[in-house]
């Protein structure tokens, strides 16, 4: 485990388990048509890679990057895209990838933007739901876990650009993040 960790809240065999789960509800969902999966940078990458191999259909893939943390743990409120997807989405069925829902802001606005392009539906798909958190109507169709109010980190999750590589979800020490 490392340093700046207080406690594992996932093991990496536990986080394998639970992406072949949401896997294959993706799969049966979806059933003879091809989701365009969208993973909301740079958060999800690791949990959108496993995921869509876990899904085994067809699908095209997408990448988009917004942010409303900056580097602080505190999301400012406001949603700023940084990385447009560069597929038509009308008449598509969308699914949005993401890490974690905290505030729920960004995905809310996410799923407003794609409905207004004329997507056939967007579901969201989120390893980790932050309910404590939630300042926006927003939930998602496919969660992993429901956690704790909590700074976590590592599977694709960072503080600072930090600790992403972490093959276990872990609760970071407030002293790293409360300097």
């Amino acid at each position: 485990m490392h340093k700046d960790v207080e406690k594992i809240l996932f093991s990496e065999e536990r986080i394998a388990r639970r992406v072949a789960e949401l896997g294959g509800e993706i799969a049966r969902d979806y059933e003879g048509e091809a989701p365009l999966m969208v993973c909301i940078l740079k958060g999800a990458c690791v949990f959108f890679a496993d995921l869509i191999r876990a899904a085994g259909i067809p699908l095209s893939i997408d990448f988009m990057a917004v942010s409303s943390y900056g580097a602080g743990s505190v999301s400012s409120g406001r949603v700023k895209i940084e990385k447009e997807v560069g597929q038509d989405v009308s008449g598509r069925h969308v699914v949005l990838v993401e890490d974690i829902i905290d505030t729920g802001n960004s995905l809310c606005a996410l799923k407003e933007l794609f409905s207004s392009r004329g997507a056939a539906s967007v579901k969201i798909c989120a390893f980790l739901d932050k309910k404590a958190r939630r300042t926006a109507p927003v939930e998602a169709d496919y969660v992993g876990y429901e956690i704790e109010d909590a700074f976590v980190v590592g599977y694709g999750l960072d503080y600072a650009e930090r600790y992403r590589q972490l093959p276990y979800i872990g609760v970071l020490r407030k002293e790293v993040y409360e300097k």
